[in-house]
């Protein structure tokens, strides 16, 4: 089924079911890419304060990645299980707790411990859209959608750069410091969103109450002959798809994306700012760049639904992404370097859009839920090795250009494995069909 062959009825209902989700799993994201990447900011004076260098910095922001990793895949699971409602509500009010207490952080380990925490609260939040866009939505729409769904990122960055920088002024006001007050009034939004999950977000179609009893069957019947059409070499069961080389190919190119996407996430702020912008100037480029990564993103989705072709629409951005890394430790004037650093944030954030339509081709059911939490978690230890990379990199040499470079060779990393994924699906629908014959 594509989406051409879809009755008029059911495309417009289709739309009418994004209208009504999509902007509320935006917001959700935009307010938890927030609280996961806000230190960054708060690092142009939180980390003078308290005394941190560049390893440590490093080493604290990363170390989210290793409590989201640790409880990602059991995250998920329960959210098949228990539902999207309920665990939504769970994930959003203890990571808007833990956030807010980064105020109070006053050494590396206290530094350390509540970003550990803030990874394991969050844990299951990002696949658990994802999966959750898998009972909504046919497979071949799917590459827009997460274009639209994944302008929370760049977003998160267009209102927090500005905001976060602004925040930072605030020194002196009831006895804390600027970056204090970053974290106290940035996981506010977390906690409103988490109690209004409950209204907001159905378990899926069928307890939707816009719906109708007819509608919830048209939505049903289209989602059954999408998995009868796209999973016929597909994973069901859990523990068979964690251990089916696809998954573990993609955890892979997820690992070797996210280096590049977190490593310029929490260190472009520093970066920009080095080149001698006051901190105000630094929020506003920075949402520059995101502004453009939030056009692009749906744009590269709606590219990839038309042709029905994910895996060059995956690669070629990594491409760009690298070359801009390149760019930003060649250059040698402000302007060049920025664009170069701006253009490898956009290319990395592109990236990811086509790349999550791919696991919905190979996984289903308790597979999917289990199999894309294995690839959000692992891959998201990306988000460790990057932010950990550039700090030890900048501490030893004083300078950005071998961290950058690092960040550009895992991006042509991940173009690579991404190709040999492609000879991978071929090779692997080529096996069913000599089974089935």
């Amino acid at each position: 089924m594509t989406t051409d062959n879809l009755s008029q009825t059911e495309r417009a209902l289709f739309s009418r079911a994004a209208r009504r989700i999509i902007p509320v799993m935006i917001l959700l994201y935009t307010i938890s890419f927030l609280d996961r990447v806000n230190v960054g900011f708060a690092a142009l004076t939180m980390n003078a304060d308290l005394g941190f260098t560049p390893e440590i910095f490093g080493w604290g922001v990363g170390i989210f990645f290793i409590g989201y990793f640790i409880f990602e895949v059991p995250s998920n699971i329960v959210i098949e299980k228990l539902g999207a409602r309920l665990w939504i509500c769970r994930i959003m009010l203890t990571w808007g707790l833990i956030s807010g207490a980064m105020a109070f952080v006053n050494s590396p380990m206290s530094f350390y411990v509540l970003r550990f925490l803030l990874g394991a609260a969050e844990a299951g939040f990002a696949p658990g859209m994802i999966l959750y866009l898998t009972y909504w939505f046919p497979a071949e729409q799917r590459a827009r959608l997460y274009g639209t769904y994944f302008v929370a990122i760049p977003l998160a960055s267009i209102i927090g750069a500005p905001v976060s920088s602004w925040l930072l002024t605030f020194d002196g006001h009831l006895g804390l410091q600027g970056w204090q007050w970053l974290f106290i009034i940035e996981a506010v939004p977390a906690l409103i969103a988490g109690v209004a999950i409950l209204w907001l977000l159905p378990d899926g179609p069928h307890k939707a109450n816009w719906l109708t009893s007819d509608e919830k069957s048209v939505i049903a019947d289209c989602l059954h002959r999408d998995r009868a059409r796209t999973h016929i070499d597909a994973q069901h069961a859990l523990w068979p798809a964690l251990r089916d080389p696809r998954v573990l190919l993609m955890c892979l190119i997820y690992f070797t994306i996210v280096i590049g996407l977190y490593g310029i996430s929490f260190w472009l702020p520093q970066m920009v700012n080095q080149q001698g912008f006051t901190k105000a100037e630094t929020g506003w480029i920075v949402a520059a760049v995101y502004v453009v990564a939030a056009v692009a993103m749906p744009l590269w989705g709606r590219s990839s639904d038309r042709s029905q072709e994910r895996i060059w629409h995956t690669a070629i951005p990594c491409l760009v992404g690298a070359a801009g890394f390149i760019g930003g430790a060649w250059f040698g004037s402000a302007p060049l370097i920025i664009a170069s650093l701006g253009l490898a944030a956009i290319g990395t954030y592109v990236s990811i859009v086509p790349f999550w339509a791919l696991p919905s081709i190979f996984l289903s059911g308790t597979a999917a839920a289990g199999g894309i939490a294995l690839i959000n978690s692992i891959g998201n230890l990306g988000g460790f090795a990057g932010p950990w990379l550039v700090g030890l990199v900048k501490g030893m040499t004083q300078s950005y250009t071998s961290g950058i470079l690092a960040l550009a060779a895992s991006l042509v990393l991940a173009a690579v494995l991404t190709l040999a994924m492609r000879a991978l699906l071929a090779r692997t629908a080529a096996r069913v069909q000599l089974n089935e014959s």
